[in-house]
C-alpha cells in the first residue's frame, strides 16, 4: 500500500513539474505573440495617425485657400495694385492660417511684396496663373536665399481676366508648430515628402531640411529592403518599412501614404522601444504573475487534496440532480404528444431548485403558448414581460437572472410576491430562440442558474419534436404541389364554417378546364404549372386559410363576412389574370347571408360551377370525348 502511495505521489508531483514547465513556455509564447500584436497595434496607429495629420493639414491649405479667395475678390476692386492703400490691407493679413506674408505676381512677372514694395524675381506669371489656384513644391524665398517656403497661389480676376496672382508665402520652418495632431503623444516624427524629388516639406525628425535620397540608403530590417522605401515614395503607394536610424541606433517604425496635394507623402516614424514600451511593461507583469502563478499551483495542489475529499459527498448530490434530470427528459420525450407531459416536467423542475413557479413559454410577435405549473397567489410573467425576455436572449446568449427587488418591482410592474427570477432561452437547432424556461422565488440560490441552463436542453428536445410532429401533421393537411389545405383538411374543417360567419359566407367551386388534355398533349409537368398558376391566383385573391384543393382539378374557397359583389369583382380580376396565361377556369359561386346550409351551398356552387363549364365548352366547340 505505502509503494502505491509513493508511485502516486512521484507521478503527481512529476505532472505538478511538467505542467509547470508548460506554463513557462507558455509565458515565452506569450511574449512572442504580444511583441506581434503590439507591433501590428503600432503599424495600425501609425497609418491612422499619419491620415489624421494628412487630414489635418489638408484641412489648413483648404482654410488658406478660401481666405486668399476672399482677399483676391477684394484686391480685385483696386486700379492700382501697389497702392499704400491696398497694402494696408494686406499687410494686415499677415499670419493668417498658415501664412506668414502676402505677395502679388503680376503679369509683367514682377511681385509686388510686403509693404508694396516691387521686386524682378525669376518667377512667371504666365505659368502660375496657367496653373491657377494652386499650391507650389518647395522652393526658396526670393527675399532670403536660404529660406525653404511654399507658395499658395490664387488668381485675382477682373471682368473674367487675371490681372495677378495672389500669393500666401508658407514659410516651411513655421509648419511643424502649426500642426495640432501630435501621434503618439509627440513621441513620432512626422514628414512631408515631395514623392518625384524627395525634398522634405516637412520634417521633425532632423534638425536641417534636406532630401530623403540624400540621406542614403538605410539599414532595413529582415523582409524589408531599401528600394521598397524609394518606390513607394515615388509611385505614391501606402506601405511600412522598419529600419535603423542612425541617429538614435534603433529600429523605426515608417508608414508612408499618399496626400491629396501635388504628389506629397505624408510619413510617420516612431522608434522601437516606444512601439514595444507597452509590451516591456507586460512582459515584466507576466513575469511576475508566472513566479506567483508557479507558488500558488503549489499551495493549490496541497489544498486539492483536500478538496477531493469535500468534493466526492458533492459528487453523490450531483448523481441526484442527474436523476431527476433524466426524469425530466423522460416526461418531455413525448411531451409533443402529450402536453399534460410539460406541467409535470416543470412542477418537478420547481421542486429540484425549491422555487414557487417553473414555467416554459413559448411565444413569437403574434402568437404565444404558455405552459405553467405554480402554486396558488404566484403571478405569472405578462406578454410583455416576455417579449421583453424574448428580445434580451436574441441579443445574448447569456442566461437572465434578477434578485433585486427594486429591479423586479419595475420589471414586472407591482408584482410584489415574486423575490426573485432566473430564465434562459430555449433555442432549436438552427440556434434561433424557441422558447423561455423560467423559475419564481428560488429558496435555494447556489447552482440554480446551472442547473436550469442544463435541463434547458431538455426543452430544445422538446421544441425539435414539436417542429417535427407539427410539419408531419401539415404534410397531412397540405396539398404540397399548391401550398394549399387538402382535401383532409377539408373535411376536418367543413363543420366548422357554420359557426364562424357572422353576416355572411361564400363557397367558391373552382374546376381548371383543359387539364386532362394538356396533361395528354404536353406531359404532366405542364399541368402541374397549370395547377400552380390557378393556386397563386386563389392564394393572391383570397388568401391560403379556407382555400383548399379537393380533387386534381378542383378548389373550393370559403369567403367570411364579405359582400358578394367584392368577391366577384375578385373572381373577375382571377379569371382576367388566368385568360393573360391561357388559362381558363369554370367558376360556381354561392353567396348566403340568411339560414345558410353549408352543405347545401357547397351543392349550388357545385352545379354552378358545371354550368360555367358547359357553357364554356359549347362556346370553344370542344367535344372532350373526341379531344376535338
Amino acid at each position: 500500500m505505502n509503494k502505491l502511495q509513493k508511485i502516486h505521489w512521484h507521478k503527481s508531483f512529476g505532472i505538478m513539474f511538467v505542467l509547470i514547465l508548460l506554463m513557462i513556455s507558455g509565458f515565452i509564447v506569450a511574449a512572442t505573440q504580444i511583441n506581434h500584436m503590439e507591433e501590428e497595434r503600432g503599424f495600425t496607429t501609425l497609418y491612422e495617425e499619419a491620415g489624421r495629420v494628412a487630414d489635418d493639414f489638408e484641412a489648413r491649405i483648404q482654410s488658406d485657400r478660401e481666405q486668399l479667395e476672399l482677399i483676391a475678390s477684394v484686391v480685385a476692386t483696386y486700379d492700382d495694385l501697389t497702392s499704400p492703400r491696398l497694402w494696408d490691407v494686406l499687410d494686415g493679413y499677415t499670419s493668417v492660417g498658415l501664412m506668414s506674408r502676402l505677395d502679388l505676381l503680376l503679369p509683367d512677372d514682377s511681385v509686388v511684396t510686403s509693404g508694396g514694395e516691387t521686386v524682378q524675381t525669376t518667377l512667371s506669371f504666365s505659368e502660375q496663373a496657367a496653373l491657377g489656384a494652386h499650391v507650389t513644391n518647395r522652393e526658396e524665398d526670393f527675399t532670403d536665399g536660404g529660406r525653404y517656403i511654399l507658395r499658395h497661389y490664387v488668381p485675382v480676376i477682373r471682368r473674367g481676366e487675371t490681372i495677378a496672382m495672389l500669393c500666401g508665402v508658407i514659410d516651411l520652418k513655421d509648419i511643424p508648430g502649426e500642426i495640432r495632431v501630435k501621434p503618439y503623444s509627440g513621441e513620432a516624427a512626422i514628414y512631408i515628402i515631395e514623392g518625384e524629388s524627395g525634398d522634405f516639406i516637412v520634417d521633425t525628425w532632423h534638425e536641417e531640411m534636406g532630401n530623403i535620397w540624400d540621406l542614403g540608403e538605410r539599414e532595413m530590417a529582415p523582409g524589408y529592403d531599401h528600394e521598397q522605401l524609394k518606390q513607394g515614395l515615388i509611385h505614391g503607394q501606402s506601405d511600412y518599412v522598419v529600419f535603423v536610424s542612425r541617429t538614435i541606433g534603433e529600429y523605426l517604425y515608417f508608414y508612408y501614404e499618399p496626400m491629396d496635394i501635388n504628389d506629397w507623402r505624408i510619413a510617420l516614424s516612431v522608434p522601437e522601444s516606444t512601439v514595444f514600451a507597452n509590451a516591456s511593461a507586460i512582459r515584466q507583469v507576466i513575469r511576475a504573475f508566472l513566479i506567483f502563478e508557479v507558488v500558488l499551483f503549489v499551495l493549490y495542489f496541497i489544498w486539492m487534496i483536500f478538496y477531493v475529499l469535500h468534493e466526492t459527498g458533492e459528487k453523490q448530490r450531483q448523481l441526484d440532480t442527474i436523476s431527476h434530470i433524466y426524469d425530466v427528459e423522460n416526461l418531455l420525450f413525448n411531451a409533443h404528444e402529450n402536453q399534460e407531459n410539460i406541467s409535470a416536467a416543470l412542477k418537478k423542475i420547481a421542486n429540484m431548485v425549491r422555487a414557487e413557479l417553473a414555467g416554459y413559454w413559448v411565444g413569437s410577435q403574434d402568437k404565444k403558448t404558455a405552459v405553467f405549473s405554480c402554486s396558488s397567489g404566484v403571478s405569472s410573467l405578462t406578454d410583455e414581460n416576455m417579449y421583453y425576455l424574448l428580445e434580451y436572449f436574441r441579443h445574448t446568449d447569456d442566461s437572465f437572472e434578477m434578485d433585486n427587488l427594486e429591479e423586479i418591482q419595475s420589471f414586472l410592474r407591482n408584482k410584489e410576491n415574486i423575490r426573485n427570477i432566473i430564465a434562459v432561452p430555449v433555442k432549436n437547432v438552427g440556434g434561433a430562440v424557441a422558447g423561455i424556461l423560467y423559475v419564481y422565488n428560488c429558496k435555494r440560490h447556489s447552482g440554480n442558474l446551472e442547473l436550469i441552463k442544463s435541463i434547458s436542453f431538455s426543452f430544445t428536445m422538446l421544441a425539435k419534436n414539436m417542429r417535427s410532429y407539427n410539419a408531419i401533421k401539415e404534410l397531412g393537411e397540405k396539398d404540397i404541389l399548391l401550398g394549399l389545405n387538402n382535401r383532409n383538411r377539408y373535411e376536418m374543417d367543413i363543420d366548422r364554417f357554420e359557426h364562424m360567419y357572422e353576416m355572411s359566407l361564400a363557397c367558391i367551386y373552382i374546376d381548371v378546364n383543359g387539364l386532362h388534355e394538356l396533361n395528354n398533349a404536353k406531359g404532366h409537368e405542364a399541368g402541374d404549372r397549370m395547377l400552380q398558376s390557378v393556386a397563386g391566383q386563389i392564394r393572391e385573391k383570397f388568401g391560403v386559410c379556407f382555400t383548399y384543393r379537393i380533387g386534381g382539378d378542383e378548389f373550393v374557397i370559403f369567403v367570411v363576412d364579405t359582400d358578394e359583389a367584392e368577391i366577384k369583382e375578385k373572381l373577375a380580376n382571377l379569371t382576367a389574370e388566368l385568360v393573360s396565361e391561357d388559362i381558363h377556369v369554370s367558376i360556381g359561386l354561392a353567396w348566403e347571408n340568411e339560414d345558410i346550409q353549408v352543405e347545401s351551398m357547397i351543392k349550388t356552387a357545385e352545379a354552378r360551377m358545371y354550368t360555367d363549364k358547359k357553357r364554356y365548352y359549347e362556346e370553344m366547340g370542344y367535344d372532350r370525348r373526341r379531344g376535338k
